[in-house]
């Protein structure tokens, strides 16, 4: 058996045994990425996209990403890649692609107004050893790397990257224990811890999705952004106050197709409250 350490379950594999997350499997006494190497898909988005609003405005990002993922959000809009079907596999199909020949592509793409490689659709840090030898080839090469995560790892992983992640997006995808552990089966403590350290060691945006009737308490979001704005030692900034948040909308996705789409007035009310203690809140999907 061997224990992983990536994120809170801290699973114990045996031999050819996965996670939950899909993507990390007990081989040879160590636990190794299933997938290193392997993407489903490769595009060139602005970098609002991500979403990053104040990270190189206007410009345009090469996005990779692989499968798995160590929450099971049941509104997951990349289930595909994300989370196993019934069958224990990915529905998803993937193509070969080393971190060399992605860091190619990226110089490639300058051309056409690329400014480096963001870690996005799944989550990155499910196999963040293909994240952080990829993103340190990409950095040789003059451009910039951005993580779009869950944040639900540990600081040795974040430790592991950090030197060559210049950007990050992180969900903070509400502020109760009860929701995290609940609905989207993770820790939000461990998210948290991850969100203290990384906001001192790159430019970090924060990202909440608001679910009808699990994460829309205005009281909540009070207390969440009065969290942040407390957050010290904050890269690039004077205090936790700068962090910017994206307070985006909710549509009826994969097992929560039954739920409504957010009031796009209680995303903007969400927002106003957010504004009370944070400078930048910008509003999403509305």
């Amino acid at each position: 058996m061997a224990r992983c350490g990536v994120c809170f379950r801290r699973c114990e594999l045996g031999e050819g045994q996965t996670g939950p997350c899909g993507a990390r499997t007990g081989r040879g006494g160590k636990v190794v990425p299933e997938y290193y190497g392997r993407i489903s898909s490769l595009a060139l988005d602005p970098i609002e996209k991500k979403p990053l609003m104040h990270f190189h405005p206007g410009s345009m990002i090469l996005s990779v990403d692989s499968l798995g993922c160590n929450l099971q959000c049941p509104f997951c809009q990349n289930h595909e890649i994300a989370q196993r079907g019934p069958d224990g596999r990915f529905p998803a199909d993937t193509a070969e692609a080393s971190p060399e020949r992605l860091a190619e592509i990226a110089e490639e793409c300058k051309a056409r107004g690329n400014i480096g490689l963001a870690f996005t659709y799944n989550e990155p840090l499910v196999g963040y050893e293909f994240v952080r030898d990829t993103a340190k080839l990409v950095h040789g090469r003059g451009m910039v790397n951005v993580l779009v995560t869950n944040g639900t790892a540990s600081l040795s992983v974040l430790r592991e990257i950090a030197p060559y992640i210049d950007a990050m997006n992180i969900d903070l995808k509400g502020f109760t224990d009860r929701y995290y552990r609940d609905v989207l089966k993770g820790d939000r403590q461990m998210a948290m811890r991850f969100i203290e350290e990384a906001v001192r060691l790159c430019h970090v945006e924060l990202t909440t999705l608001i679910v009808p009737g699990e994460n829309d308490d205005e009281a909540e979001m009070l207390e969440l952004s009065a969290w942040v704005a407390g957050l010290t030692g904050v890269y690039g900034q004077k205090s936790g106050r700068d962090i910017p948040l994206h307070v985006t909308r909710f549509f009826p996705r994969h097992r929560m197709r039954d739920r409504r789409a957010t009031d796009v007035r209680a995303v903007y009310r969400l927002a106003e409250t957010a504004a009370r203690n944070l400078r930048y809140v910008h509003v999403g999907n509305c």
